[in-house]
């Protein structure tokens, strides 16, 4: 490239030829300038500032930063404390989920091998197809599994309490429903129904079973009840009477000496008296009645039960 020059003297002119190189030289040398004026103006305008307004300034911003960082600090300290009391709550809550299941084990009496609290359950899965390790877990995303988690367990304790809850009725219904032998040993001499009366030979109802055995057996209860009747009554000699409620009543006759009284609350199984002949009897046994409802029924359906 060529720049003419023209001299005020006679008119004359010449011709300078600048390549790329020169021009390269002459725009550096003029940014260089540039910037040369505006750091000499900048340096002017720090220097006309009081020393005292400029380190005001810097202390007052170092007091803001200082103030960000204790509120941040002081958020996280809260956060830490509440998932803190978050997370004993949740440990308190496993605990009674612990103890609640090993009591429904029990109850429902399931080996340790198909529920076992005293050790994790077994989990697994295969990885991801393309072998990824998975995103990390943000605090936002790890507050929201904590609160599903919590409100899991809320829900899985108050779904077990129903669950004890109707295992015990069903535990005090089985105590209170008649079933089993009134005696632990003995044989059957006598059947619910129509038979020959063993005093007068006529056809007679028999409203109960005869259990014979050896006198002095323990006659037990074959449900938990009240005691209603504990002394002699006409036919039945030496009596003792249980109302197990919902309408069940068990009545053991012809005993030799009762052990019980009325008022007495005895549990299934307990002993009631001891097996003899008072009354009408021909020898040893126990007179074993169930009246369902007010009306006698046939104990043998409630002896059967026991080995079903």
């Amino acid at each position: 490239m060529s720049v003419v020059f023209v001299t005020s003297r006679a008119g004359r002119s010449f011709k300078l030829h600048l390549g790329w190189l020169h021009w390269t030289f002459i725009g550096a040398v003029f940014v260089s300038s540039v910037a040369g004026a505006a750091y000499w103006g900048m340096q002017q305008g720090v220097d006309n500032v009081e020393p005292n307004v400029l380190l005001s300034g810097m202390q007052k911003e170092l007091d803001d930063q200082r103030q960000e960082l204790g509120a941040a600090r002081q958020s996280a300290e809260e956060n830490l404390n509440a998932l803190a009391v978050r997370m004993g709550q949740m440990k308190a809550h496993v605990i009674r989920l612990d103890a609640l299941g090993q009591r429904l084990i029990e109850k429902a009496q399931l080996g340790k091998g198909e529920f076992d609290f005293e050790s994790d359950p077994g989990q697994g899965g295969p990885s991801d197809a393309a072998g990824e390790r998975g995103r990390t877990m943000s605090v936002a995303d790890f507050v929201t599994s904590l609160e599903d988690l919590d409100q899991q367990l809320e829900h899985r304790s108050l779904q077990l309490g129903v669950l004890e809850s109707m295992l015990m009725n069903q535990e005090l219904q089985d105590e209170v429903y008649p079933q089993g032998r009134p005696v632990k040993r003995g044989w059957v001499s006598s059947y619910f129904g129509y038979r020959t009366d063993p005093f007068n030979g006529r056809i007679a109802h028999h409203d109960g079973i005869d259990i014979a055995g050896k006198e002095g057996t323990e006659i037990i209860a074959v449900a938990a009840g009240v005691v209603t009747w504990a002394g002699k009554r006409y036919g039945y000699g030496s009596l003792v009477e249980v109302n197990h409620g919902n309408g069940y009543v068990t009545r053991y006759a012809h005993n030799s000496d009762i052990v019980v009284k009325v008022g007495d609350t005895v549990k299934k199984g307990q002993t009631l008296a001891a097996m003899g002949s008072t009354g009408r009897s021909t020898g040893p046994h126990v007179h074993f009645e169930v009246i369902k409802s007010g009306k006698t029924v046939d104990p043998m359906q409630y002896i059967r039960a026991s080995l079903e």
